[in-house]
């Protein structure tokens, strides 16, 4: 990690999407996952959550690193697994309106 992205979280699609398995970067409950996860949806979650997000586009997830998926980064105010599980929450919120 490098020194900017000090008390950061980095949050990939991938950890919420539950078209994935655990085992392919998913990191949330399949109940509390959501389909496909957009950048700009994990942006607006997180700031809703205020999180300070900042979107890293040109960035790959390093175990499907073929796939530029992009990546955010959000404050470290606990666990990454509780952050992204509100997170996906918020995105479900989102799409339910």
């Amino acid at each position: 990690m490098l020194m900017r992205d000090k008390g950061k979280l980095v949050i990939w699609p991938a950890y919420l999407d539950l078209t994935r398995s655990r085992s392919n970067g998913r990191i949330v409950s399949k109940k509390s996952s959501v389909k496909e996860p957009k950048l700009k949806e994990i942006e607006s979650a997180a700031a809703k959550l205020g999180l300070n997000p900042e979107v890293e586009a040109d960035k790959a997830y390093p175990k499907s690193w073929w796939e530029v998926s992009g990546r955010v980064l959000v404050d470290d105010k606990g666990p990454k697994t509780v952050i992204a599980k509100q997170i996906s929450e918020a995105i479900k919120e989102m799409r339910a309106t």
